[in-house]
């Protein structure tokens, strides 16, 4: 799981529009989902000894919500959860995902990877939105829409990456339903089955983000700008991936600067 890492992957120009306020806690919290996501994707540790190490990290964590400082980052990130009154169970979410990401490798249906999402992706929405104050369920809602939304594109956009790990995020019923076969995937053999398949997720992905764009409205200026651009480099992705016809298991996509450009001029508004 790397969707904060990814996020600023697709769009780093993003950075730009965070309140100076806030620059130095988002460099804070973005440092905690890089450290974790280093330990998950240590590739000299086997399994066991990255739950241990991501085990540790999660000690540190709890540690540093009572006090007990191993660093000077704990304590930057305990003055940053405290002074914005930001949700600690959020991060401990994002733990479970790395973990879950070490674990499981298969999921048998939508659910299942919205469930991902919760832990995965979800959490970095709404700690951003609780550092800018606000704490609504309806904002938290949409928050989850765009950032599940996001993840979602992200695994499209990794398909051929995770395949190489033998992760495979398409829900399983969803294979069977398409007859998609998991040999034909490990095989990056695309047919007329799996561009049907993708074609289903990309218009769904689409559907999510449509819903939560509606966030947007009842955003100050700058986060308002920065969750449009957000919003536009996931659609970006996914019209990428139509481009070329959904053939996913072997390339991956990512934003060119000139992309950046153009999203950072449409949405300067």
């Amino acid at each position: 799981m790397s969707f904060a890492k990814s996020h600023y992957e697709n769009f780093p120009v993003i950075s730009l529009f965070i309140n100076k306020q806030f620059r130095k806690h988002v460099a804070i919290i973005y440092s905690f989902a890089r450290s974790a996501d280093d330990i998950a994707d240590e590739g000299t540790f086997n399994i066991e000894e990255k739950i241990s190490s991501l085990n540790e990290f999660e000690n540190g964590l709890s540690n540093c919500f009572n006090g007990v400082y191993a660093s000077s980052f704990w304590a930057a990130l305990h003055n940053t959860v405290l002074k914005f009154s930001i949700d600690q169970n959020l991060f401990f979410n994002l733990l479970k995902a790395f973990k879950q990401d070490l674990l499981k490798s298969r999921y048998a249906d939508f659910n299942e990877v919205l469930d991902y999402c919760k832990n995965s992706a979800n959490p970095v929405g709404r700690i951003i939105l609780q550092l800018h104050g606000i704490r609504d369920n309806y904002a938290m809602e949409l928050s989850d829409k765009i950032c599940t939304a996001l993840q979602l594109t992200n695994f499209y956009q990794d398909l051929s990456v995770d395949l190489v790990k033998d992760r495979i995020y398409l829900p399983l019923d969803e294979l069977n339903k398409f007859r998609v076969q998991i040999e034909n995937l490990l095989q990056k053999k695309t047919d007329e089955n799996f561009i049907e398949l993708m074609k289903y997720q990309v218009q769904r992905n689409l559907n999510l983000y449509e819903e939560g764009n509606k966030l947007i409205n009842i955003l100050p200026p700058k986060l308002k700008i920065q969750i449009k651009m957000t919003i536009a480099g996931g659609i970006k992705i996914l019209e990428k991936v139509k481009k070329i016809d959904y053939n996913v298991l072997k390339l991956r996509l990512k934003l060119s600067k000139f992309d950046a450009v153009l999203i950072l001029l449409k949405n300067l508004r």
